[in-house]
């Protein structure tokens, strides 16, 4: 269904007084009106336009905002774009949510089912999930371009429903990978790409924003499944505290799949195969390394930070688990906050922000920790230190995980972003497949003492750090004041 502009759009259009801006990417060139003020578009154009009465367009009422470089109206809000937002919320939930709860399953299952093997071998399983949850991206995103959300996110929700189902029966390494990390990761894929790239579809200058709303579901979740796992392996079993979890996940997913929505048709010609020659962009090349990067060291303290806990001893086991949740309270906030900060401040500038406070905090707080012998004198150090660090450190990767795609969004056209979307997160999927697995490797050969993964959580965002710097100075130059 295609979009056009009302009939009297010619009559009604005034002159903007701005000048326009100009990139200095090539092409695919920014998005991103950075000139733009809030409101002032609004107040341009007053016409609405309603599809009721054009070719049976169901779309509704649209704001009177100019077309986006690409042509397109986007509503910017109202009934059906928020509600977009909340389905995509309950999305992430499910996925962000349990890749954010991988560390109290690893945690449990290292000490009981599979206490046999070591932190680096476990670590594959829950690797495999958080790789499997973007690598399949690679068809999801082109396929959600060209036929929406709906039948995607509902595979996902027979996927990661049924994994979670199973979880309670698995006793060796390979159940656990066949269920949690194969089927599971599976079924998160097919949910989180079509969930997030909705939003695009119905938010341009608030896209940050409603991004930011959505991803904050995955905090939610990462605060709920660990603390009802970790009274549930007490008060029933860790069997049917999996399966009560799981009854949450299909519930959640139910949700997504009813509200969430793509609205934008599809380019003519368009494929399902993923091309790698958009990275001959160098904006964008920058941002998929430097997402790499990112999420190679993000999940490392979201992993191990439980472990970590426990291995000092200066914590209750009940307060280790919390930990985690913990950091997701952080989350929580970093997702929503930064989204609204993003799209005042420009979002490659809030995101260069986050990362420069994940690199701080992980370095001033997360390896003095490390480093300190526990005693009863140091325990409360420790114990203080371990708090701060899961509640900063939560707050700035929160907007890590919110503000990387529409980053990407940026670089491309809207009816494009599916593609861009998928081929940077089938990049950086390999970081999330290895990222577990050499910490534990490193956790190994440091003894059980966490100083070396600490370092290299620190290296990996200090080269994130470096890639986004780049990226923004490939399109608008070193200036610092650009709101971009």
């Amino acid at each position: 269904m295609a979009l056009v502009p009302p009939p009297a759009a010619a009559e009604l259009a005034i002159a903007p007084t701005d000048p326009p801006a100009v990139s200095t990417c090539s092409t695919p060139r920014a998005r991103y009106d950075e000139t733009a003020v809030d409101g002032k578009s609004d107040s341009d154009v007053e016409d609405r336009f309603d599809g009721a009465g054009r070719g049976g367009d169901a779309e509704g009422r649209y704001s009177g905002r100019r077309p986006n470089d690409d042509g397109i109206y986007y509503p910017e809000g109202g009934f059906k774009a928020w509600m977009v937002v909340v389905g995509s919320c309950f999305g992430t939930a499910v996925t962000l949510g349990m890749m954010n709860t991988v560390g109290t399953i690893q945690a449990y299952v290292r000490e009981h089912q599979l206490k046999e093997y070591d932190e680096g071998t476990t670590g594959w399983i829950f690797s495999t999930f958080i790789f499997l949850g973007f690598f399949g991206g690679v068809q999801v995103g082109p396929v959600f371009d060209a036929h929406g959300p709906r039948m995607l996110i509902l595979a996902g929700s027979v996927c990661l429903g049924a994994s979670m189902l199973l979880l309670g029966l698995c006793t060796q390494y390979w159940h656990f990978m066949l269920c949690f990390g194969i089927l599971g990761g599976t079924g998160a894929s097919l949910i989180f790409t079509p969930a997030l790239s909705a939003i695009s579809h119905w938010f341009n200058e608030k896209r940050a924003t409603a991004t930011g709303i959505a991803a904050a579901g995955g905090s939610v979740g990462g605060i709920v499944f660990p603390l009802a796992l970790q009274k549930l392996y007490t008060v029933v079993s860790f069997a049917w505290a999996t399966r009560i979890v799981g009854f949450v996940v299909i519930f959640c997913c139910a949700v997504a799949v009813i509200l969430v929505r793509s609205r934008l048709p599809p380019k003519p010609g368009q494929t399902v195969i993923p091309s790698l020659r958009i990275l001959r962009n160098p904006a964008y090349l920058s941002v998929t390394l430097g997402t790499y990067f990112m999420e190679w060291a993000l999940f490392v303290p979201i992993a191990y930070i439980t472990a970590f806990a426990l291995s000092t001893g200066a914590m209750s086991t009940a307060f280790s688990y919390q930990l985690i949740a913990i950091m997701n309270a952080g989350s929580s906030i970093g997702r929503a906050l930064p989204g609204y900060v993003a799209d005042k401040l420009g979002r490659f500038n809030s995101m260069i922000a986050a990362l420069v406070i994940c690199t701080a905090m992980t370095i001033t707080l997360w390896l003095p920790a490390s480093l300190l012998t526990t005693t009863p004198s140091s325990a409360p150090t420790i114990k203080a230190l371990s708090i701060v660090f899961a509640l900063i450190f939560g707050f700035a990767s929160g907007s890590n995980v919110s503000l990387a795609p529409v980053c990407v969004g940026q670089l491309c056209d809207t009816n494009e972003y599916g593609r861009y979307y998928a081929t940077c997160y089938t990049i950086v999927s390999f970081g999330t497949l290895t990222g577990i697995p050499i910490a534990g490797s490193l956790l190994q050969h440091t003894g059980g003492r966490y100083w070396g993964v600490v370092l290299w959580t620190t290296l990996c965002y200090v080269i994130s750090l470096a890639c986004f710097i780049w990226g923004r100075a490939c399109c608008v130059g070193w200036k610092l004041g650009v709101k971009f």
